[in-house]
């Protein structure tokens, strides 16, 4: 899902989670724009996705795979980065010609389904047309809404925290499963004392790692319709991570900009950071140390708040061929060819069929799903917190205020007025 530290870097790293305009939409029963049926039967079908180069590759050459498959169904790709995505598919949602199928996350399912923009894949399960069988460890439940399957997860993946090998071992602490934060954050300062540089990157602004805070202290960021927290709660969560900038355990914001579209932890200028588990690929290509997978800090010494987030495949719902576009889902997401094409690149592969098919070479993925099959044996997944319609554009503005906060252009208590004056106009909208 889901979801990471700034948009920028989430459109580098092809996740979800960054902002979109916030264009209101009307409920739409188009066509799908250049969708249709040739005179010898032929089904063409739009596939929109967001990401870089190499998903771009993968998905084509899932592609050929689904055509030779099924001779009579085309599918014709449209891609772009993460931003750009999610803009064009506003316009084109609200003119009635979004893509017949299209790569979602569950920020947005309650989003477009309040504007009738998503097909509920259920009847096409019912049908035969699609399967919902061999979905890992529950994750198909985050593709439902109000009991519609609105999404159906290609992918999953859960937060971690990444840290520096070399300076843990430097420093001699070790990041364990089921430490505290009081812990963590002992272990960052014997970081800053002995190697000169910040403990963590900036955790300030990260909805996501809040969420499993707030988990940890028996509440959510969200409820089904509301935020599921203080501004009491979120002042507080902000002040820590202010007065830990000003010390340096926390690294300088500026700083961090500055070496942006690279992160700090690779940069050198700290020595961890929060993530999704299935994003540390990004640090061996970019930094020069050796970076690992470490559990996530927990307020009890047990309970992460973790659960699975997920990418996901969404079809629209004023589609002419739902028949064709549930085959094609069905495809993408079970077919162990497809699975190994595409292996992690939208997250630990979803279904059993992919999973199997799949086996990491490489130390990276090899250590994502370590990690993840270590967080599964712990026993501390949980469900998906509710995401309700303006989650990305609530996740977005406590990115932007988190930073303000961080930089001290707004004081903790002024900045959580903000982001729930905002989270209420984008329910409201």
């Amino acid at each position: 899902m889901g979801t990471g530290r700034n948009v920028q870097r989430r459109t580098i790293l092809k996740a979800a989670g960054a902002t979109a305009a916030t264009l209101g939409l009307a409920a739409t029963t188009g066509c799908g724009g250049d969708s249709g049926s040739s005179g010898d039967g032929t089904v063409t079908l739009r596939y929109a996705w967001w990401g870089g180069e190499p998903r771009t590759i993968a998905i084509k050459k899932s592609i050929a795979l689904f055509e030779k498959k099924y001779p009579k169904i085309k599918i014709k790709p449209e891609f772009t980065d993460y931003q750009a995505f999610w803009e064009k598919f506003q316009t084109q949602a609200s003119g009635g010609n979004p893509p017949d199928v299209f790569q979602n996350a569950v920020g947005f399912l309650r989003k477009y389904d309040k504007r009738g923009v998503l097909l509920d894949l259920k009847s096409q399960a019912d049908s035969g047309n699609l399967s919902l069988d061999n979905f890992r460890n529950g994750v198909l439940a985050n593709g439902q809404v109000d009991g519609k399957q609105l999404g159906i997860p290609v992918g999953a993946n859960t937060m971690a925290l990444v840290i520096d090998l070399k300076a843990f071992k430097k420093a001699g602490v070790e990041a364990k499963m089921g430490w505290t934060w009081d812990e963590y954050f002992a272990a960052l300062q014997t970081i800053q004392d002995k190697l000169k540089i910040a403990g963590d990157t900036g955790y300030h602004g990260i909805m996501y790692l809040y969420d499993l805070y707030l988990r940890q202290n028996g509440k959510a960021f969200f409820t089904d319709s509301d935020l599921g927290f203080t501004e009491d709660d979120l002042t507080q969560w902000w002040t820590d991570a202010y007065k830990r900038v000003k010390s340096g355990l926390v690294a300088d914001p500026k700083k961090i900009e500055q070496v942006q579209p690279k992160s700090g932890l690779s940069a050198g200028l700290a020595a961890s950071e929060f993530t999704w588990d299935n994003f540390s690929i990004r640090y061996e290509g970019e930094g020069e140390s050796d970076y690992g997978l470490a559990p996530i800090p927990t307020v009890d010494g047990k309970h992460t708040g973790q659960y699975l987030g997920s990418l996901m495949l969404s079809g629209f719902s004023g589609t002419k061929h739902p028949k064709e576009v549930a085959q094609f889902i069905s495809f993408m997401v079970h077919d162990p060819e497809v699975g190994k094409i595409m292996g992690y690149d939208r997250g630990i592969l979803a279904t059993t069929e992919q999973y199997d098919a799949f086996t990491p070479t490489d130390p990276t993925n090899k250590g994502v799903k370590a990690y993840e099959e270590e967080v599964a044996k712990a026993g501390v997944l949980g469900k998906i917190t509710p995401h309700p319609s303006g989650a990305d554009v609530i996740e977005a503005a406590f990115l932007r205020i988190g930073g303000e906060v961080s930089q001290g252009k707004t004081k903790p208590a002024d900045a959580s007025k903000a982001l729930f004056s905002e989270a209420k106009a984008a329910f409201a909208g």
